[in-house]
């Protein structure tokens, strides 16, 4: 099978082979030439030990015990992967092995590996003649494939390789991991492979809390979301990692008055699932903006269902999250945004100074990822996408966005209030400079250099 492959991809492989070296493209590499998907992070096997690795390529570096050896390129943002045959034993924290050593032959290092589809390697013979320093070059490939990952990709499957509870409990990454492959190729699961994830879903707590996120935002920003997390949820992992989530199901909305027909959790999948933002954190926000509601819920006589303040509710859980999986400051004050606010109201009497303190609290940089999240949440609670007040509040956001929001937004500074004033520097500046804003806010002024400082002179 031929395939086309990177100068500098070419530049590794010809390297070990001049020195007499077995060497095989494996794992996503593979993967993804085989589903004809863009490749940006290779990885390499070969029988070459790290010490013999690095006097191949000085500038590599090896800090880890596992016989990986890094190589930076410029033409790629990861560093390239080159690791030595090995073998594994014991894994006391279900994350890495006890003990490695060096494997003897390519089969030996593939059967370690997680999923068929990434148990697949490439050998490739490069030629003699000159390798295109420039330009990639199409060569013949030789598909090592011992566990029949090309029949898994075809099939769109994920599978373990060899005895599934075996590999999730050397490695309980894997689970969450295969959920994030899942989604990002659209493929589902084998039965015995999702059983055991099932199985062996507590062990995920073992698993360093940043490593979980980073894989949960990449299920949040795959392709299929909504898909990735209805798996999420049904291996048992949702109620391990985000607890306060499996609450929501079941928790009805369906009374008089209200538009909802489903209850909180299937609402909150729905809404998900209706969300334009590509943001792993607004669709997160999306997935748990209703979250506080399992809390607040109350049935009245009526039979009127109410979740007052379940958006404060909903906040601190998101905090809560937001500090369990080690968020970012700047991802978790986005996040925590997102769902304290979320429950903004759109009415047309509304005045100005209303829509400018849900600016205030929400960012003007967080606006249009708030509208998303408004938008999935209408259609995911069964109304239509908008409506003629949603489109009125978009239209007066705009227009309230280009008044100014604070005494540096005006079209003059204190500098033109000491030239016009001929005052010092002082608190005085500040007042002056207030009282313009004001004067602009209530409309009594534009915000126009020209005008601001004709009023200035009548100030003095």
């Amino acid at each position: 099978m031929k395939f086309e492959l990177p100068p500098f991809v070419l530049k590794i492989l010809k390297k070990f082979q001049d020195a007499g070296f077995e060497i095989y493209i494996v794992g996503g590499a593979v993967r993804d030439l085989l589903t004809k998907r863009f490749v940006d992070d290779w990885d390499f096997t070969t029988n070459a030990t790290p010490e013999k690795i690095q006097k191949l390529f000085p500038d590599a570096f090896y800090d880890n015990v596992f016989g990986t050896v890094g190589l930076s390129h410029k033409s790629s943002p990861n560093p390239y992967e080159i690791t030595t045959f090995r073998t594994e034993h014991g894994y006391s924290d279900a994350r890495r092995p006890d003990k490695v050593e060096w494997g003897k032959s390519l089969e030996e290092d593939l059967k370690r590996r997680d999923f068929t589809i990434n148990a697949v390697a490439l050998k490739i013979q490069i030629p003699k003649s000159k390798i295109q320093k420039k330009k990639p070059t199409i060569l013949d490939a030789e598909i090592i494939d011992p566990f029949d990952g090309r029949g898994d990709l075809d099939n769109k499957l994920i599978r373990a390789v060899g005895k599934p509870k075996e590999r999730f409990s050397e490695d309980a990454l894997r689970m969450i991991r295969a959920i994030r492959i899942a989604a990002e190729l659209g493929f589902t699961f084998e039965e015995k492979t999702f059983e055991a994830i099932k199985a062996n879903a507590p062990l995920i707590n073992k698993i360093a809390k940043e490593r979980v996120r980073d894989e949960l935002l990449k299920i949040l920003g795959s392709p299929n979301p909504y898909e990735g997390i209805v798996m999420f949820r049904s291996s048992g992992l949702m109620n391990e990692i985000i607890p306060e989530f499996e609450k929501t199901f079941g928790v009805e909305q369906k009374s008089p008055g209200r538009h909802h027909i489903h209850d909180v959790g299937t609402h909150s999948l729905l809404s998900l699932k209706n969300c334009k933002s590509e943001d792993p954190i607004v669709r997160f926000a999306t997935l748990i903006h209703d979250i506080g509601k399992a809390q607040t819920y109350k049935k009245l006589p009526t039979g009127v269902i109410t979740f007052y303040n379940h958006e404060l509710v909903s906040a601190r859980i998101a905090k809560a999250i937001a500090k369990r999986l080690k968020f970012s400051k700047k991802q978790s004050e986005k996040f925590y945004k997102l769902v304290r606010y979320h429950q903004f109201t759109v009415d047309e009497r509304q005045t100005d100074s209303a829509i400018r303190r849900f600016i205030k609290n929400v960012g003007k940089e967080l606006v249009p990822d708030m509208l998303n999240l408004r938008v999935a949440d209408r259609l995911g609670g069964g109304a239509r996408e908008t409506s003629w007040r949603l489109e009125e509040f978009k239209t007066r956001l705009i227009e309230v966005q280009k008044q100014p929001f604070t005494v540096r937004d005006l079209k003059i500074s204190g500098h033109d209030v000491i030239k016009v004033l001929r005052l010092h520097s002082g608190p005085k500046i500040g007042e002056v400079l207030e009282t313009l804003y004001k004067e602009v806010v209530d409309k009594k002024l534009p915000n126009e250099k020209k005008a601001l400082l004709a009023r200035l002179k009548m100030l003095k």
